[in-house]
């Protein structure tokens, strides 16, 4: 199963979700070609936390963005948080400890690839980024897989709301 889903993940990202595009035909006629799109247009906003930190968290974007020295190094990826009766907590944290294979003693529910961050046993974990969680942040397997790789103990981490 495992081995189905990597080969499903390597598909999308070598082939994407689509077929590709027919070649269309040319023009008639000739027409001047369009403008090249500025790159403030297509240049993503660069994440909004401090500098020193290491793994920055937007709540209002739904984003969260590795950094190093200020400047992205992964990201960003779409996450879920905390809903509202469980609200994911914003500030300055530092990571306190991993476990790739840690289930909640609250809830049951296996947390893989967990980075805790936050008191009340709040982590970055892989799980669904489509519905709100119980204050953790959520990742997709392949997000989650990397911040657990390249967070360490002591590194900052940074939620806005």
């Amino acid at each position: 199963m495992r081995r189905l889903a990597v080969l499903m993940m390597l598909a999308v990202l070598t082939t994407g979700c689509q077929a590709p595009a027919e070649p269309a035909a040319a023009p008639a006629t000739s027409a001047p070609p369009a403008p090249a799109p500025s790159a403030s247009a297509t240049a993503p906003s660069p994440p909004p936390c401090a500098r020193k930190t290491r793994a920055c968290v937007s709540l209002s974007t739904r984003q969260a963005w590795l950094l190093r020295g200020g400047v992205p190094e992964y990201g960003p990826v779409p996450i879920a948080h905390g809903r509202p009766a469980s609200p994911t907590p914003a500030g300055t944290f530092s990571v306190a400890w991993k476990d790739a294979v840690h289930t909640s003693n609250v809830y049951g529910t296996p947390m893989p690839y967990a980075v805790f961050f936050a008191p009340g046993g709040i982590a970055f974990h892989q799980g669904d980024v489509r519905t709100g969680s119980h204050g953790c942040v959520r990742l997709s397997m392949a997000a989650a897989r990397v911040f657990f790789n390249r967070l360490r103990p002591g590194e900052i981490v940074q939620v806005l709301p």
